[in-house]
């Protein structure tokens, strides 16, 4: 079993027992099972998975980072938030303003552009999340 714990600014979002973990890494998904080697990683937006006792739980994730040390997992966010937490409405608003400040980049700094680049993925991640309910 891992310890896995969720935190933010504002709240801990979650302290439990599960089986395995699943993150959106900088370089791509990263699997952690109970006795994973030690980890520290950047996490990029988007879906993070848990499962416990044979039940997979989601939570949309915004940029931070993780570790993994022995069996605990600590994720440190800006934001996380369930399916049942989601505006659609309001992520398909952020989504069109993202995609378009990404279509004007030309006209921005390279670090506007990985801004708007990060918010669409949250954005599109919340969108989805909220379409697996």
């Amino acid at each position: 079993m891992l310890k896995l714990e969720i935190v933010t600014p504002e709240k801990r979002v979650l302290d439990t027992e599960v089986d395995s973990v699943t993150v959106p890494t900088a370089s791509g998904e990263a699997g952690i099972l109970p006795s994973h080697a030690p980890l520290i990683s950047a996490l990029k937006p988007g879906i993070l998975t848990y499962s416990s006792k044979g039940s997979n739980d989601k939570l949309v994730v915004s940029s931070g980072f993780v570790e993994v040390n022995g069996d605990s997992v600590s994720v440190m966010v800006d934001t996380a938030e369930t399916a049942g937490e989601i505006d659609v409405e309001a992520a398909k608003a952020d989504r069109d303003a993202a995609e378009q400040a990404i279509t004007t980049a030309g006209l921005t700094t390279s670090e506007e552009a990985d801004i708007s680049r990060e918010a669409l993925d949250h954005a599109t991640a919340l969108i989805q999340l909220a379409a697996d309910r």
